[in-house]
């Protein structure tokens, strides 16, 4: 049984929490058509709740920018899902502190007359923080490290292993109706003397949640020189390093926002300065390097907002189209455009896997940008930098997904192994293992397949190896020459089980379809009652018939010991990973030193599936889904 008061009042609601602030709205609404200034004070307590809200969304998106934070970095290890989860309702104090704001204003009328504007008042609200709310909220945190309420309540907040913004809103209910106290006193002590305003209530309590962030930010921005030149601020302005030991050293270093109470008390951590100057020091040369990198692009404007920097929580589950997600697409397209015009390949996301730095990085060019043939020249080169970058640094492995390692642009990447034979990084495509997950999907005892896609990469690797196991495969292609050329690839006693067809009515009677094309519902028709399509196709086709099952894309589920992930790749479940993804992993963990670019060796196929599950990676089971499901 939880601690009293551990729990919130409407943590059950989910969603529905913010219902909360429905009679603030609509007395809001009243008040810009009746002009009272009761409901006057409901519009302040919704703008300044959207305004907070803001401040922690906009920290949460720049400490996760690694392009611009990885150097600042104080803890390296990534934020994981179970973290994210357990922070998930971290917005729950703001609703309490706006319920005990209007329980204020009813209690004490004068709050109503307050001007918009007085100096005096800034003055007072400082002074009132720096007496009042600094020690109490020092002497409070020493005792919630006490044995009890530290087990029943502090715990939480302390679970959270990497410090971020939206960690400062993660504690109980008690701890935030104390903290309620902290940060309404100097205001409504200021008020109540006669030195209260509107303005003051708007900036002191944006500037202490602002401090609040920085303070568990886990990105040092706090410039060294600044105490270098005047020391007496490292007393009064801590810093994320200084509040990081905090989370590491849990006897010291309790204050609120300023070490001068964490002196006076005996608690300063007598490392808390070092570590500062020394992260602050190395801001761009302690980059770790990582071993393996995996070279994506964005999908489409909508899918953009799927990254982990724009909304935390979204990108921690599989990407689907929102209607949130609207009113933000036309900042999208503004950034996408600037990315076409400007940017560069950056970093969004890491983990780690048995001590070896994994990080996703992102070629600026979004799906539609690799179909313009005046692109493709610009694209390659972003590719041939990122690949010639990762091997200054010292990059073992770089996997190129989807479109990146399209045939027609580059074969697959042999365009820069061709180009750069010294390359120390291996360049691997990946489609060695998505072919393997494929054909370990089709069931035993299937005696044929209908195959679209036959002559790309990987269709011609699908129909080698399941024509070695005397499966029948209709090969859909309208060119002789290249089914021909598929077909002499075989082993003479083989040939025969390649077939190839020129339309879609030859597979009336198959229930296993290979989809390597695009194909339209009216295509689909043709296939009997009871198919399964199995799929390589980006993006995937639609679920259009009800008397079929469909297949996910090919794709692996990382092993347990993975650390530090916290974002989905795509559409795929959590821990889930493109089967290109999991094969250059694979390349990393087997030590392998060849590039696998150009035509799959259809030999290493069983190789790469078997060296995937000895190092933990698992099929993601595909239960076939049909559109009614």
């Amino acid at each position: 049984m939880v601690a009293a008061l551990f729990a919130w009042p409407w943590e059950n609601l989910g969603l529905f929490k913010f219902l909360i602030y429905g009679p603030f709205l609509v007395k809001a609404l009243h008040s810009g058509i009746q002009g009272g200034d009761l409901d006057a004070f409901c519009l302040h307590i919704l703008i300044i709740s959207g305004l907070r809200i803001f401040i922690y969304q906009l920290w949460t998106s720049c400490v996760n920018m690694l392009f611009l934070t990885g150097n600042r970095r104080i803890l390296q290890q990534g934020v994981d899902f179970k973290q994210i989860d357990k922070e998930w309702d971290w917005d729950n104090f703001i609703i309490l502190q706006a319920l005990m704001a209007s329980v204020a204003y009813y209690v004490f009328p004068f709050l109503s007359l307050l001007p918009l504007w007085d100096p005096r008042s800034f003055i007072a609200a400082t002074l009132l923080h720096v007496v009042v709310s600094e020690p109490l909220y020092y002497w409070v945190h020493r005792c919630f490290h006490g044995d009890y309420l530290f087990t029943h309540y502090h715990s939480l907040h302390h679970s959270s292993p990497v410090p971020q913004p939206l960690t400062a809103g993660s504690a109980t209910f008690l701890e935030h109706l104390i903290l309620t106290a902290v940060i309404g006193l100097p205001v409504l002590g200021s008020c109540t003397i006669g030195y209260g305003s509107i303005s003051m209530i708007y900036g002191y309590v944006l500037v202490f949640d602002f401090l609040r962030c920085l303070g568990h930010s886990n990105v040092e921005i706090v410039p060294r020189q600044l105490f270098e030149k005047l020391p007496f601020l490292k007393y009064l302005l801590y810093t994320p390093t200084y509040h990081s030991l905090h989370h590491e050293d849990m006897c010291t270093n309790y204050c609120l926002f300023m070490p001068l109470f964490d002196a006076l008390g005996d608690t300063l951590n007598t490392k808390s300065w070092e570590p500062h100057k020394r992260t602050s020091s190395n801001a761009g040369k302690n980059r770790r390097v990582p071993d393996f990198v995996f070279l994506a692009h964005v999908v489409d404007i909508t899918s953009a907002m799927h990254s982990p920097f724009v909304l935390r929580s979204f990108a921690s589950t599989p990407f689907t189209t929102r209607l949130f997600l609207l009113p933000f697409w036309p900042i999208t397209f503004l950034v996408m455009l600037i990315m076409w015009a400007k940017a560069k390949t950056f970093s969004v996301s890491f983990y780690n896997l048995r001590d070896r730095l994994q990080q996703t990085w992102v070629v600026p060019r979004f799906g539609f940008q690799y179909l313009l043939p005046f692109g493709q020249e610009g694209i390659n080169k972003h590719i041939e930098e990122a690949i010639l970058s990762a091997d200054r640094l010292g990059v073992k492995v770089l996997s190129l997904a989807a479109l990146n390692k399209n045939e027609a642009l580059n074969g697959g990447g042999t365009l820069f192994v061709n180009k750069h034979p010294n390359l120390k990084v291996r360049v691997v495509h990946g489609n060695t293992l998505t072919a393997a997950v494929i054909l370990n999907e089709i069931p035993e005892g299937v005696e044929e397949v209908f195959l679209t896609g036959a002559t790309s990469k990987l269709g011609r690797a699908i129909a080698l190896y399941l024509c070695r196991r005397k499966i029948r495969v209709l090969m859909l292609t309208l060119s002789t020459e290249r089914f021909q050329k598929i077909q002499n690839e075989a082993p003479l006693e083989f040939q025969k089980y390649l077939v190839q067809v020129t339309k879609y009515h030859a597979a009336k009677n198959c229930k296993t379809w290979i989809v390597g094309k695009w194909i339209t519902p009216r295509e689909q028709s043709w296939a009997p009652s009871g198919t399964h399509f199995h799929q390589f196709v980006v993006p995937p086709i639609l679920s259009f018939r009800r008397d079929c099952t469909y297949g996910d894309l090919a794709a692996m589920k990382l092993p347990d010991d993975v650390q530090g992930l916290g974002s989905c790749e795509y559409t795929m479940d959590r821990g889930v990973v493109h089967a290109c993804h999991a094969g250059g992993v694979v390349h990393l963990l087997e030590g392998w030193t060849h590039h696998e670019v150009g035509a799959i060796d259809v030999d290493r196929i069983d190789l790469v599936w078997k060296a995937a599950q000895k190092h933990g990676l698992k099929p993601v089971i595909n239960v076939g889904k049909s559109k009614e499901s």
